[in-house]
């Protein structure tokens, strides 16, 4: 909660109030990421963003920041918190669009949150984050997994794909309240659950 309290305090401490965004995160290397993406880019109100270092595109509509780079998510660390540096901007949570893989090879839709928890100190995380580190957890994740029940039902999605809540199970490290939204396969549904709950 200590992360939490931290990216909230950036909000309206001492002086000048900084604005909250949310940030949410594709990567052009992941179709399951750029595919809901688009979508979401194909909705009215967005405009290109400020411009930031490491070559990443950004977009904004209201308080919702979209970013896109061509690097593995999981590798991204502090990007809530470069944000901020790069744009003045305080990141209220942060989103990630990826795909999920799963040893069932099932068709799935899943939330979770992010860590490695379980690593002792002297092990190297696998996908990213830092060992016995775990962000906190985004408060959409709960509304998010009972909206995609609901949207896997009404797309007739269900019993082809698991709906999943996942454990935490990797990176990358954060600061700020953060969820992964992931999907098998793309144009599945995950573009109607950002625009609900985001604009």
């Amino acid at each position: 909660s200590h992360s939490f309290e931290a990216a909230r305090s950036r909000a309206g401490g001492g002086g000048e109030s900084e604005k909250m965004v949310l940030l949410v995160v594709a990567t052009a290397s992941d179709p399951a990421s750029i595919g809901p993406a688009a979508a979401f880019l194909a909705m009215p109100g967005w405009s290109p963003g400020p411009p930031i270092p490491e070559g990443m595109e950004s977009f904004t509509n209201g308080n919702v920041r979209l970013l896109k780079h061509e690097r593995s998510i999981v590798a991204e660390d502090d990007l809530d918190r470069r944000w901020q540096e790069a744009t003045g901007e305080a990141v209220s949570e942060v989103i990630f669009l990826s795909k999920h893989t799963a040893v069932s090879n099932r068709p799935a839709l899943t939330v979770h949150p992010i860590g490695v928890p379980h690593l002792r100190e002297d092990e190297t995380p696998p996908q990213g984050g830092r060992p016995g580190w775990a962000a906190v957890p985004d408060p959409r994740i709960g509304p998010w997994f009972r909206l995609m029940q609901k949207v896997a039902a009404d797309q007739g999605l269900v019993p082809e794909f698991e709906i999943t809540l996942e454990a935490t199970h990797h990176g990358p490290l954060t600061s700020t309240p953060t969820m992964f939204v992931e999907e098998v396969h793309k144009n599945t549904g995950v573009d109607k659950m950002l625009r609900r709950p985001l604009l």
